[in-house]
């Protein structure tokens, strides 16, 4: 082989380096639509939205709005109660589901709808149901003397309180579902060990069901808090931010102050200030999932 050849050989693979192979040209082209998408559905509005906040007018606005100081205080009381109720609620149906018989198994058939049923048509059907005019709750309240009608959406504080009830009857299902898979996972011998040294229903739950479902719980406390954070359904389908603006949330204030009176940088402002108690709970989030990765 001469040298000129060899040397055209090596310009050519040199050439041909950089071009990709048949392999890598087809999962480009298969992977082309996926970024395209990303890019178009997520950071495109990422970006157009961080533009928009970029008007700090918007930002003295939301904050000299005291629509905004009860939003954000409602949103603080909306994650405390919701998110701590429902995963202890959901720990204790847990350990009651995963006792072995057919009553329990039928039950928590029934139990799993709330979280199966389409959020607009269960959401839709408790806000009729508690209706303060026609309602069924009401109607059969009126004929019990020493109760009466109750303002369940007319008034804010039972409104509120209506807001997180439904929240919680909602998504239970799910969390009692991720925490009954955990608490499966014990083994058995440790109960049966537990039972052999003298220990109560309640110490086993305690020495035994807690330290074992207790990184499970503390992810799913993590992410719940930043999903509830983000709940827009429970509150805007069910009192739509009302009365007089009483209920809303971070998450519907946005919704209102972009569609409703029409000052989008404002709703997006308003979203942005939740981004300082998002983001360390993601980062929390992240770090336990790389540790049981």
């Amino acid at each position: 082989m001469t040298a000129t050849s060899s040397h055209q050989i090596e310009a050519r693979e040199a050439t041909t380096r950089w071009l990709p192979t048949e392999d890598g040209f087809w999962g480009f082209v298969f992977v082309l639509p996926l970024i395209a998408v990303l890019i178009a559905f997520v950071a495109f509005p990422i970006g157009y939205g961080f533009w928009l906040a970029a008007d700090r007018q918007a930002f003295v606005r939301v904050w000299n709005d005291p629509v905004y100081v009860r939003a954000a205080w409602n949103t603080a009381l909306f994650l405390f109660f919701a998110v701590n109720l429902k995963l202890m609620a959901a720990l204790l149906l847990a350990c009651f589901f995963a006792q072995a018989s057919w009553w329990r198994r039928a039950l928590f058939l029934v139990f799993l709808l709330p979280w199966a049923t389409p959020t607009l048509a269960s959401v839709l059907s408790v806000r009729w149901m508690f209706d303060p005019d026609w309602g069924l709750v009401n109607m059969l309240l009126e004929r019990i003397p020493a109760i009466g009608p109750v303002p369940w959406l007319s008034s804010p504080l039972p409104a509120f309180i209506l807001a997180i009830t439904v929240h919680i009857w909602k998504f239970l299902p799910f969390w009692t579902v991720v925490l009954l898979a955990s608490r499966l996972s014990i083994p058995q011998e440790l109960y049966e060990a537990s039972q052999v040294d003298g220990a109560t229903p309640l110490q086993q739950f305690r020495y035994v069901t807690l330290p074992s479902i207790a990184p499970v719980y503390l992810t799913s406390l993590l992410l719940s808090l930043a999903w509830t954070l983000g709940d827009f359904n429970s509150v805007y389908l069910l009192t739509g931010g009302g009365p007089t603006d009483s209920t809303h949330v971070l998450a519907t204030l946005g919704i209102r102050y972009a569609f409703r009176i029409g000052d989008i940088s404002a709703g997006v402002a308003t979203v942005v200030t939740a981004l300082p108690f998002m983001l360390p709970i993601l980062i929390l989030l992240m770090r336990r999932l790389s540790r049981t990765s």
